[in-house]
C-alpha cells in the first residue's frame, strides 16, 4: 500500500482491472492505495473517501473485469476467484457465445462475426480450472470504421456518444467503443464458466423473450417449472411459444425494412437455487440481480416477482401463503415473491423481468448536434439489431448466474463455516469429487 505523507484528508482510490491493464496498474489493483492531500490554508481534515475505479469489475469473489472495444483488436474477460476443478471447455463457452454472436439471422445485426474464443490462462490441459485467474479472448474480425464517419461528428441521439464525451472528452468513435454491446462477450463468456458451477450444484438459469413492441407472450403461457433451453432456441426471436415467436419475428421484420427499431422484454428464471442466499438491508438478492441486469446495455427497467402489477393488489390477494409440502420442507403455495423475501431466497423459482429499449442507432434521419455544438440531422449508417432482446437472452442468463454464484460463495464462506444451529437452515449441494487421470 502506498501512503503519502503530507496531508491529513485522504482520498482511498481502488483501481479496479485485471488483466488487461499495464503492469504499474496491475500492481496498483492489488490493494487500494491512499492519496492524501491537504487543502493550502486549512487544518487538516479527519474524513476518508472511497472511490471504486472504474466500473469494468462485476463480482466480489467470483470476480469478472471485461476488456476491449467493438472496433478495437478484441474483447474478452479475466475472472478471478474461481473455484478449482471445474470442467470447462472452449466449446462450453463457445456455445453460450453463438446464442450472443451477430449474424445469426436476419432480425439480428448483419455484422459477420465468428465470436471464436480462446482460453489463454486459468485452465489445465484436463480441462479443470486451476484456480487462478481464467483469461478468454475473442478477436474481432468485421471492423468498418468508415460506417461512423459521420457519427465522429454528431451524437447520436439516446445514444452513449455524449454522454461519454461529457465524461472522458474523448471516446472511440467506431461502434461505440465499451458502450457497444459487444461489451458483453466477456460478461457471456463468464456466464458461461458460472453457469457450470451452478450446473454442478442442480441450479438452472434460464431467459427467453416475453415481449417484442406489442406482442406480449400473455402470463401462464410458459411453464417455469419444465421450461427447457430446446424450446428457447427453437425460433430465431428465442421465445418459447412458437404462436407468439411468429408474431414478434413479423413485428421485428417490419421495423427492420423501415431502418427503425423496437424493444422488448427478456424474463429469467433460475429453478432449484438454494435458500438463505442474499445478504438484509443493502445487499438483498434482489438488489445485486437488479444491479446487474440494469448493466446491460439498452435496459431501462427490471422488476420481479408480481413487480409492478403486484400494487393493483391487496395484501390478502398478493401474499404467499406457506405449507409444508409432502418432503416436510416449507414451501409458498403461490410465488408472487419472485423466489425471493427479505433480500434471501427462498428455495421458490426466481423469476424477473428486464425492458429493453429500442436500439438507438437507426438508419431514420434525427436531429441532433455536434461535437461543436451545432444544430445538424443524422443517419446513422453502420450496422445494428432492430429489436436487441433476442440477443439479449444469453446476456441475462450470464449475469443472473455471475450474482449467483457470488452469493452461492459468500453463503458457504459466511454460515457454512461453522454449524448450523437450526433445521431449518440447508447445506449448498456438494459434488461429487473429480476422479484425476
Amino acid at each position: 500500500m502506498a501512503v503519502s505523507s503530507i496531508g491529513a484528508s485522504k482520498l482511498l482510490v481502488k483501481a479496479g482491472g485485471i488483466g488487461s491493464q499495464p503492469s504499474d496498474l496491475r500492481r496498483l489493483s492489488l490493494s487500494p492505495v491512499q492519496i492524501s492531500v491537504r487543502p493550502r490554508g486549512h487544518a487538516p481534515a479527519r474524513r476518508s473517501v472511497e472511490v471504486q475505479a472504474s466500473g469494468n469489475v462485476f463480482g466480489s469473489l467470483f470476480q469478472v473485469s471485461t476488456f476491449g472495444e467493438s472496433h478495437g483488436g478484441g474483447v474478452g474477460c479475466t475472472i478471478s476467484g474461481c473455484p478449482p476443478n471445474v470442467p470447462i471447455s472452449e466449446a462450453d463457452i463457445q456455445f453460450e457465445l453463438d446464442r450472443r454472436r451477430p449474424g445469426q439471422s436476419r432480425i439480428t445485426t448483419p455484422r459477420k462475426e465468428t465470436d471464436t474464443c480462446t482460453i489463454q490462462s486459468g485452465v489445465s490441459d484436463k480441462g479443470l480450472t486451476l484456480g487462478s485467474p481464467i483469461h478468454i479472448f475473442v478477436p474481432n474480425t468485421d471492423q468498418r470504421g468508415k460506417d461512423y464517419s459521420e457519427m465522429a461528428l454528431a451524437y447520436r441521439p439516446s445514444h452513449a456518444d455524449a454522454t461519454y464525451d461529457f465524461k472522458y472528452g474523448i471516446r472511440a468513435v467506431q461502434g461505440g467503443g465499451r458502450s457497444s454491446a459487444r461489451e458483453t462477450i466477456g460478461r457471456v463468456a463468464a456466464g458461461a464458466v458460472a453457469k457450470k458451477i451452478l450446473k454442478m450444484l442442480g441450479t438452472e438459469v434460464l431467459a427467453y423473450v416475453s415481449q417484442v413492441h406489442k406482442v406480449v407472450l400473455p402470463d401462464g403461457v410458459v411453464d417455469h417449472e419444465t421450461l427447457t433451453m430446446e424450446q428457447i432456441e427453437s425460433n430465431i426471436v428465442r421465445c418459447p411459444d412458437p404462436e407468439y415467436a411468429q408474431k414478434m419475428i413479423e413485428a421485428i421484420d417490419v421495423v427492420r425494412v423501415r431502418g427503425d427499431s423496437i424493444g422488448g422484454v427478456v424474463t429469467c428464471i433460475a429453478r432449484n437455487v438454494p435458500r438463505g442466499l442474499g445478504q438484509p438491508v443493502f445487499d438483498k438478492l434482489e438488489a445485486e440481480l437488479a444491479k446487474a441486469m440494469l448493466s446491460l446495455p439498452a435496459t431501462k427497467g427490471f422488476e420481479f416477482g408480481s413487480g409492478f402489477a403486484g400494487t393493483f393488489l391487496m395484501g390478502s390477494e398478493h401474499n404467499d401463503e406457506f405449507y409444508v409440502d409432502p418432503n416436510g420442507k416449507i414451501r409458498t403455495k403461490t410465488n408472487r415473491s419472485g423466489g425471493i423475501q427479505g433480500g434471501i431466497s427462498n428455495g421458490e423459482i426466481i423469476n424477473m423481468r428486464i425492458a429493453f429499449k429500442p436500439t438507438a442507432t437507426i438508419g431514420k434521419k434525427q436531429y441532433t448536434v455536434t461535437r461543436d455544438r451545432e444544430e445538424t440531422e443524422l443517419i446513422a449508417r453502420g450496422r445494428h439489431d432492430p429489436c436487441v432482446v433476442p440477443r439479449a437472452v444469453p446476456m441475462a442468463e450470464a449475469m443472473a448466474a455471475l450474482v449467483l454464484v457470488n452469493q452461492l460463495m459468500a453463503q458457504k464462506a459466511q454460515n457454512e463455516l461453522l454449524p448450523f444451529t437450526s433445521p431449518l437452515q440447508e447445506p449448498i449441494p456438494t459434488v461429487a469429487p473429480l476422479n484425476h487421470v
